[in-house]
């Protein structure tokens, strides 16, 4: 029997209502059961796959403290496949660096340092097209939505895979050969810098999907 997923997406606060739509668009495809909006414990525990959106990295935790499952969510993105978009990247990152004032909580995930807020202020905002070899063979570039977006400035263990990189220049407070990573791949976590669920292009989704069904 082909395997079938029951995929979250945590519904705190942000951008959680378009990786629904972007989810829901596969699912005649992709071998999706269910997309269900995360709030509680129960939820959490019933799915197999989950989203942390773009937003407020600082509120969503502080929600999902309130709510009582932000352990749980810890304990989940630590075992389950798992995609953290823009501040669902900082919550899952080891160390993050220009957080406000008094820190904020992480999930400790994923072995990366990121740089909150890397591109400046909601008026930077940019998007970019990018050639994306990871997204497999389609030789259409995709559309990098970048809103008051982290980056990952360090990556701290060998199996962190690098997946995508911004031409030189972009966010760099220093010049380097080498331009800002935005988009990393561990074991069983994905973390991305930019908003996918913005495009009607549902290449991300779909490649969160297929590292999921082969976990």
């Amino acid at each position: 029997m082909t395997k079938t997923l029951r995929i979250g997406v945590l519904a705190l606060q942000g951008a959680f209502i378009e990786h629904v739509h972007a989810l829901n668009t596969l699912r005649d495809t992709e071998h999706i059961e269910k997309v269900i909006e995360v709030r509680t414990k129960v939820e959490l525990d019933s799915i197999d796959a989950l989203i942390i959106p773009g937003g407020e990295s600082t509120a969503i935790a502080l929600i999902a403290e309130r709510c009582g499952i932000l352990d749980s969510l810890q304990d989940f993105v630590r075992r389950k496949p798992t995609w953290g978009t823009c501040a669902g990247l900082i919550l899952l990152a080891n160390n993050a660096i220009h957080t406000k004032k008094g820190g904020q909580r992480l999930l400790d995930a994923l072995p990366v340092t990121v740089s909150r807020n890397q591109f400046g202020r909601q008026v930077d905002s940019f998007t970019i097209k990018l050639d994306s070899p990871c997204l497999g063979a389609e030789s259409v570039p995709f559309e990098y939505v970048f809103i008051r977006a982290p980056a990952i400035v360090s990556v701290d263990d060998p199996e962190v895979e690098p997946l995508i990189r911004l031409p030189p220049g972009h966010g760099q407070t220093e010049t380097s050969e080498n331009g800002l990573l935005v988009a990393v791949k561990y074991r069983n976590i994905l973390g991305t810098s930019f908003h996918p669920e913005l495009t009607s292009d549902n290449r991300w989704h779909r490649y969160f999907v297929r590292m999921a069904l082969s976990g």
